[in-house]
């Protein structure tokens, strides 16, 4: 129960299976149950336990963890996860959402190349919305920028600084990078995306309005690379948009995505999950001010 029906709301916070890579779903049950994260969501790529509803299943019993939201099979490295098919993928993500009782999909757009599933897209999510009470929350992207071949992130994030302005890029997503200019039910919105676009997120959220369903909480300093940074460790207005939310009484879940690729230890890899969470507590408590 989120507490939305007793007066007493509460907005849950989850953790994204990849964010404890290149550990495996099992260890991000672990770190949840430890750590006291409200669910899962569950990242379904290559690893096969992520693939296998059973296998997750048993992880819910074995860690009291739930999952509430399913990311289908959508990036470059997870394409021939379930198949080759998009849009089967899709459909089956959220059938697999109905299994695991998760309220939520997270869906990129199409890319540009998959033309006829970029051309059924929208109706597709809508056919799918209309048969369940699965959300298909539709996420913020970002264009491939001409400096991410300059070399390191910090740098490319310096010069972001100093332009005032991503630069040139090209969208890999049909039609748009940005969900919101396609119009759909439902969308995510991922802190760390609009770092690399050099979107604003506060305008963006206004643009979601009441279909913002999903926050992927992270971080990002503009860099031309996704960095999916702790909350508060770059330079997304992390701690106003969680206020947003809270003003605006979101009654969706945020997760937090985050990338601890760099921790040494598994112990400093849950000193990050930890931080990140009691930032997402602090911001998301409702009731509380800034």
């Amino acid at each position: 129960m989120d507490g939305t029906r007793t007066g007493t709301r509460k907005i849950l916070v989850g953790l994204s299976t990849a964010s404890v890579y290149p550990q495996n779903t099992e260890a991000a049950f672990e770190y949840a149950a430890d750590l006291g994260y409200d669910g899962i969501e569950l990242m379904v790529w290559a690893e096969s336990v992520s693939q296998d509803l059973d296998a997750v299943k048993a992880l819910v019993r074995k860690y009291a963890v739930p999952v509430q939201a399913v990311h289908a099979p959508c990036l470059l490295i997870s394409q021939r996860v379930w198949g080759a098919d998009p849009a089967a993928k899709l459909e089956k993500s959220v059938r697999a959402a109905e299994a695991l009782g998760a309220r939520t999909v997270v869906v990129h757009p199409p890319f540009r190349w998959q033309r006829k599933y970029s051309e059924g897209f929208a109706d597709q999510v809508r056919e799918l919305e209309q048969r369940s009470d699965v959300a298909v929350a539709v996420e913020n992207m970002f264009p491939m920028r001409a400096d991410r071949f300059w070399g390191k992130r910090g740098k490319s994030a310096e010069r972001l600084e100093k332009r005032g302005g991503p630069g040139p890029g090209v969208s890999a997503f049909a039609p748009s990078y940005d969900p919101t200019d396609s119009g759909h039910a439902h969308y995510t919105l991922d802190l760390s995306h609009t770092a690399t676009a050099g979107m604003d997120a506060i305008a963006l959220a206004r643009r979601m309005g009441s279909g913002l369903t999903h926050l992927h909480l992270a971080d990002g300093r503009g860099a031309s690379v996704d960095e999916h940074l702790i909350p508060g460790h770059g330079n997304q207005p992390c701690a106003q948009l969680c206020r947003h939310l809270v003003d605006s009484g979101f009654d969706g879940q945020a997760v937090l995505e985050i990338n601890t690729q760099n921790a040494r230890t598994t112990a400093e890899r849950s000193s990050m999950l930890a931080q990140s969470l009691a930032f997402a507590r602090e911001h998301l408590a409702v009731g509380a001010r800034p």
